[in-house]
């Protein structure tokens, strides 16, 4: 009983100056709960504890509770593996602008669905519907959460309970077990599979096309490519023989992007312009790829078969925020000015020459005082142009515990995610921001000091 009496009231604790500077930071409800579960474990466990339990004790505990409480888990985090859609360090960083236009909607009331020449209720796609139509020549465009819910709602709007034609070697799973074939199952369609893993040919369309067919869906490799003995027709071959039998194609394109990758030494990626003139009826793509936007799906095509999939009842609950709509817009606009290179993230970094990024790699050489610079390669990434990678150049550290590094660079104030080849760690400047070029060389020598000091 002596010891239970040397234990701290909740009374006596809450009014010391170290719980009301908790109060201050997380608030008193928090405060009050973390202090009585500290006071609960002691009790608890007393016959553990050989010293007094101090008041300062147990408000040390009470921060470090609530501060691992309060702890965020979404964090940035400095990209210096050289994959630019990182799917899992969240894809495309966002341009300044884009940035600019979702502060502003998000820190006061919008337009979301007013329409103020009229002063009545508007809709919520018409705020990037006339600049996708300006940019890609469409009838129609309506934006969804992602791209995912893109296909879920064509396919529900357009051939539920009817039969959609898909090439075997279309029948794709992407990240997160997304598969096609899943998603056609939801929708309500009924798939019919043509040709063979490795070989569709024309006919084969033409042959499945004799019964009634609601859709004819062709989908982009993204994240992967059939080899050898290999081939399928192309998608104005397949809107041809479709549109003969008058059943309208669905193309989706993955990434989908804008701009020839073929620029910048990278293979021939369909663009979205190229889908809709070779005939698609509907067009599929997201808005966080090569498009280099926030998250979104979208939808191209013919007006008629948009609006059916507007009133379609999933169109809701896949609806995006103001927040997404504000950002596509903002990103849209520096196509709308031929000014991408300049402005989005992702073509600053796959536009940037090898050259430069040679500079880089020495200056962090220099400034760190250690290490290699050597050729690479820089991966795309996201689904996007499956295996192609861009030259690079990167500063490779050689390290005993390449494992035991890594972990220690994500454990920074400011993390840094890189990756090992051949027992070195390799930092690749393709993907790091100017303004993180202090932060990235503070942290790897950081870490060196602290193994060099504990030798």
């Amino acid at each position: 009983m002596s010891k239970l009496r040397k234990i701290p009231s909740v009374d006596s604790l809450i009014n010391t100056a170290a719980a009301n500077d908790l109060i201050q930071k997380y608030g008193r409800n928090q405060t009050l709960l973390s202090i009585r579960k500290i006071l609960e474990n002691y009790r608890n466990h007393l016959s553990d504890f050989e010293v007094p339990i101090s008041s300062e004790l147990i408000m040390d505990r009470s921060r470090e509770q609530l501060e691992e409480t309060f702890k965020t888990t979404l964090l940035p985090v400095i990209n210096a593996t050289g994959v630019i859609l990182h799917t899992n360090l969240g894809r495309a960083p966002l341009s300044q602008d884009t940035l600019n236009a979702m502060q502003i909607v998000g820190t006061s009331y919008s337009t979301l669905e007013f329409d103020l020449p009229r002063g009545k209720r508007g809709s919520r796609s018409m705020h990037v519907e006339q600049i996708l139509c300006q940019l890609t020549g469409a009838e129609s465009a309506f934006i969804v959460n992602n791209n995912a819910s893109a296909i879920l709602l064509v396919l529900s709007g357009l051939a539920s309970r009817k039969r959609v034609i898909i090439s075997r070697t279309q029948l794709i799973e992407i990240g997160g077990g997304f598969r096609i074939p899943d998603v056609l199952k939801r929708s309500g369609a009924k798939l019919v599979e043509i040709g063979a893993t490795n070989q569709v040919h024309i006919y084969d369309y033409s042959e499945a096309l004799l019964e009634p067919t609601s859709l004819v869906m062709h989908a982009h490799h993204s994240n992967f490519r059939i080899v050898g003995f290999a081939s399928e027709p192309d998608i104005k071959e397949i809107c041809k023989i479709s549109h003969q039998h008058g059943v309208p194609v669905l193309d989706d394109l993955g990434s989908g992007t804008f701009i020839d990758t073929s620029l910048y030494g990278l293979p021939h990626e369909p663009t979205i312009t190229e889908s809709l003139l070779a005939g698609s009826d509907i067009v599929t793509f997201s808005g966080d790829k090569l498009l280099g936007g926030p998250q979104a799906g979208i939808i191209l095509g013919r007006k008629n078969l948009i609006e059916k999939i507007k009133k379609h009842p999933l169109a809701r609950a896949v609806r995006p925020d103001k927040f997404c709509l504000a950002g596509l817009n903002a990103t849209l606009l520096h196509y709308l000015r031929e000014e991408v290179e300049q402005k989005i993230p992702i073509w600053q970094m796959i536009s940037k020459s090898s050259k430069e990024i040679y500079e880089i790699a020495f200056r962090w050489k220099e400034m760190i005082g250690f290490g290699k610079v050597e050729s690479n390669r820089s991966t795309i990434g996201g689904g996007s142009l499956p295996e192609e990678t861009l030259p690079t150049y990167v500063l490779s550290i050689p390290v005993r515990n390449p494992d035991k590094f890594l972990k220690e660079l994500r454990g920074l104030e400011h993390p840094i995610i890189a990756r090992i080849e051949n027992d070195c760690i390799l930092f690749d400047p393709r993907t790091v921001f100017d303004s993180q070029e202090k932060q990235i060389v503070d942290g790897i020598k950081s870490i060196f000091s602290q193994e060099i000091n504990s030798e």
